[in-house]
């Protein structure tokens, strides 16, 4: 039981410190919107694994908690960098400059859809970026938490 807190708490914490340290001297160049694209798959491929091994699993209720700890926070986190990016090299996309917190901030709000309105994407970019997460949020909760659990209630029945 102790296991099944700490691990899902564990792997934020990991992904939080990998988005902390990782060095975001990227170029913006054309292959920006590539990058994206491509972050964004390795969630769909982390994805379709967690639900591969939700099926293979003793406990799927537990693994179906580390699926949701792992991927969700992942796709949050490609879309902060992706934010914190684009704001330090076309300062101006938001109405405040961005460091890696209130990129991780910006995300959140508007993945929880709370929108407290303090950043706002100003830039072209910046509202295509976002109008993209606030599409594939849809999906995430949408799609991803039934898949999610559709696997864990098939192994558990």
């Amino acid at each position: 039981m102790t296991w099944a807190v700490v691990r899902p708490a564990a792997t934020v914490g990991v992904l939080l410190l990998v988005y902390y340290r990782l060095p975001m001297d990227q170029p913006e160049d054309a292959y920006s919107v590539l990058r994206l694209v491509a972050a964004l798959l390795l969630v769909g491929v982390v994805f379709w694994w967690q639900v591969r091994t939700i099926g293979r699993s003793a406990r799927p209720g537990w693994q179906g908690v580390q699926a949701l700890a792992l991927v969700i926070p992942l796709y949050l986190l490609v879309f902060a960098q992706a934010c914190f990016l684009l704001a330090r090299h076309q300062p101006g996309s938001f109405t405040v400059a961005l460091d890696r917190t209130d990129a991780l901030y910006f995300v959140v709000t508007v993945f929880s859809t709370v929108g407290f309105g303090d950043i706002t994407p100003v830039s072209s970019m910046a509202r295509a970026l976002v109008t993209v997460q606030m599409v594939l949020n849809l999906l995430v909760v949408g799609v991803a938490l039934k898949v999610i659990l559709a696997a864990v209630r098939r192994r558990s029945g």
